[in-house]
């Protein structure tokens, strides 16, 4: 049952993705360019998905568990440290450079072609070094 929903969220998630433009790098980077030709439409998108989505967070404070089983993820720690500003900061270039952030980029993999297939690469690259770099920094920050 819990694979079934997860289809389903996931074939929802990848519509939405699609129907919202999220998967045309033009319309992101035209998004990303304030002080050029900025298109801001995906401010509706973005606002369209943090309302549902701070509903869902109060509803699941009065639950015990998740309907379909299992637990509730603890919620993350609420400190801006080095580590989060640097990631915010390379995700959020190569948001820009590329126009796509993973989601939109595995959604529209199959008519993006060989350049779909180099973004997944190289996306999958970077989390395979990812915890590597993170302790490399750590250790040069005094956090380990």
């Amino acid at each position: 049952m819990r694979l079934i929903f997860a289809a389903l969220a996931g074939g929802l998630f990848g519509a939405g993705l699609l129907v919202s433009g999220m998967t045309d790098t033009q319309k992101v980077q035209g998004w990303l360019d304030v002080f050029g030709d900025w298109d801001p439409t995906l401010a509706f998108v973005m606002g369209g998905a943090i309302i549902p989505m701070a509903i869902a967070w109060f509803a699941t404070t009065r639950r015990a568990a998740p309907v379909l089983g299992g637990t509730f993820p603890s919620r993350p720690p609420q400190v801006i440290d080095n580590g989060l500003i640097l990631g915010s900061t390379l995700f959020g270039m190569g948001w820009a450079l590329a126009g796509l952030c993973p989601g939109p980029a595995l959604a529209s993999i199959s008519w993006t072609g060989g350049a779909g297939l180099v973004f997944l690469i190289t996306m999958a690259a970077g989390m395979f070094a990812a915890p590597q770099v993170r302790a490399r920094l750590d250790m040069y920050w005094g956090m380990a």
